[in-house]
């Protein structure tokens, strides 16, 4: 049997999840966007798309929506590049609302519709304790078996938005694998921070939302545990872009790569932001502020204002904010070595996994990798060097990015010519061939 925290299904990380309204209320036709949507390819298509019946949809609208659902994937389904999972409506605490969003999946589900073929699963929003996931996943199973699809053939994700589903996640690792479910089944978690505050019953000066970083790394770890993927919730101010990619990173960072995307020009953002970049740069930390260095003839140069270098007689004079340092060159060279980091390029991270994969076919269990540089501060230039040692254990956990590159590469095929314009070709074939 194969191990819960294991995934199990085709795709390994999930980037973007885009919702889009099935049904818009005084157009010609109501589907319009539904219809635009699934002409998305390229990094403008989402790996995860869902066509939105619950709250997206004018409750008036959603009869129409469901049919809409099944009139443009049956149509176009076929050719979308990405995963289809519809959002129908659900609640804990209303067996009305849980019946309608059943009765819906059913029609969707119906091969003599014509739609389920191209769909993936279903999004369960506003679920509550364990016991609340289980009833929808029988629900899963009724649809299966009354269509003759194959059970657990419907994978079922949903939306973190009360305290009671946060602390449902802990609990599903003992309830997944027993005979009585399917719930093997699931597939993302989904942060939803707004509802999530309304049920927490929060407040801010400003009457926006509480940051909730605790909600992300529960989320992501609840998606570790039971090997699911874990998505953060929409990011709503839509042209704050430094934003948007401020969150991605903090997610990123607590293992959280995927992210809703509400715009197009959102699912582009989300696409590239846990993929390695095309080119490796160095940051500093200024005064608490990450500032990338700007590569000038080979010389990384900062130019703001929060560090201060000059040279006094033999030494140097250092100033970090308001701290000044009077430094020799070897105590300067160890106090920027503190404050620099490299970010690798994908090109980078390749080259490094495939140089400890020669060293260890040689015999070697850990070698030093060096990264080095010219950096100027005030016009005033220094040498620094980074040595970092690579054993098997840096080398699994710097494997990550290259697995989310293979992951997207295999599932994604209308991203590949993007790939290959933004690393090159060459990068690309060894990317795919490293690791394996």
């Amino acid at each position: 049997m194969t191990a819960i925290d294991k995934r199990t299904h085709e795709r390994k990380f999930v980037r973007t999840f885009f919702t889009t309204p099935t049904a818009v209320e005084g157009e010609d036709d109501s589907a319009k966007m539904l219809k635009k949507s699934i002409q998305l390819r390229g990094m403008q298509a989402p790996d995860v798309w869902v066509p939105d019946n619950e709250d997206a949809t004018a409750p008036n609208m959603r009869d129409e929506g469901a049919q809409n659902i099944i009139d443009v994937v049956s149509a176009d389904g076929a050719d979308f590049p990405g995963e289809i999972h519809p959002r129908v409506v659900w609640h804990r605490d209303s067996p009305t609302t849980r019946y309608q969003g059943f009765q819906r999946m059913l029609e969707m589900a119906d091969p003599d519709n014509g739609a389920i073929e191209n769909i993936d699963g279903f999004v369960i929003p506003e679920v509550g304790d364990v016991d609340d996931w289980k009833k929808a996943d029988e629900f899963f199973t009724i649809i299966e078996n009354e269509h003759g699809l194959e059970e657990g053939s419907l994978k079922m994700s949903v939306i973190i938005e009360s305290g009671a589903a946060e602390l449902a996640m802990s609990k599903l690792r003992d309830e997944m694998g027993k005979p009585t479910n399917n719930l093997q089944r699931m597939f993302l978690l989904v942060d939803g921070e707004v509802d999530y505050t309304k049920d927490m019953r929060a407040i801010t000066p400003t009457g926006g939302l509480p940051a909730w970083p605790e909600l992300r790394h529960n989320t992501s770890r609840g998606a570790s545990a039971n090997g699911l993927i874990a998505v953060d919730g929409p990011y709503d101010d839509i042209r704050d872009v430094e934003g948007y990619h401020e969150r991605m990173t903090e997610n990123q960072a607590k293992g959280q790569l995927g992210i809703w995307s509400l715009t197009p020009g959102q699912v582009v953002e989300a696409n590239k932001s846990p993929l390695p970049p095309e080119e490796g740069y160095w940051i500093i930390d200024a005064d608490g502020r990450t500032v990338e260095l700007e590569s000038q003839d080979g010389v990384e140069v900062y130019s703001g204002e929060r560090i201060e270098l000059e040279e006094e007689g033999d030494g140097y004079e250092l100033e970090v904010g308001g701290d000044e340092y009077e430094l020799t060159e070897d105590e300067l060279t160890e106090e920027l070595l503190d404050l620099l980091d490299y970010v690798p390029s994908l090109n980078d991270i390749v080259d490094s996994m495939e140089e400890f994969e020669a060293a260890k076919e040689a015999g070697k269990g850990a070698i030093a990798m060096t990264q080095s540089a010219t950096v100027s501060i005030d016009g005033v230039e220094v040498d620094v060097a980074k040595d970092r040692m690579w054993d098997e254990a840096t080398y699994q956990a710097l494997q990550t990015p290259i697995t989310l590159f293979q992951d997207v590469y295999e599932n994604r095929p209308d991203q590949h010519d993007d790939l290959a314009d933004l690393y090159g070709e060459d990068v690309v074939d060894r990317a795919m061939d490293v690791g394996n």
